[in-house]
């Protein structure tokens, strides 16, 4: 069974920088894309940005400059640097990777549990 486990959120004040680790675990052929959404109160889930194993990057357009993901493909980590954050970040934050068990298998996506961050005086 895979699973994504990821640390790092807290409480930081705005203006502030939190990085998150997101690591998977288990036996798959390949994990790709990784990446991060969040999801704020009363909000539906968006992406926050992802990467491909070949460190390709997306980032939406609300974070842009401001927080960069990064990946250790031996390691099967990704992680989400954020910098100059503001209160409008503050949301539950999740992991998440397509999954392929095998060669011939389909992508399917997993999800962490997710992490807080909270933005605030």
């Amino acid at each position: 069974q895979v699973q994504l486990v990821e640390s790092g959120g807290g409480l930081v004040q705005p203006g502030g920088s939190l990085r998150l680790s997101c690591a998977a675990s288990g036996s798959f052929f390949s994990i790709d894309p990784m990446g991060w959404y969040r999801q704020a109160p009363g909000k539906e889930r968006e992406l926050v940005a992802d990467i491909t194993s070949a460190y390709n990057t997306n980032y939406a357009d609300s974070v842009q400059g401001r927080f960069t993901i990064s990946r250790d493909n031996h390691k099967n980590t990704v992680y989400l640097q954020m910098s100059s954050l503001k209160p409008e970040d503050t949301a539950v934050y999740y992991c998440g990777a397509g999954i392929r068990p095998s060669y011939s298998d389909p992508v399917y996506r997993i999800w962490g549990q997710g992490t807080q961050v909270t933005v605030s005086s």
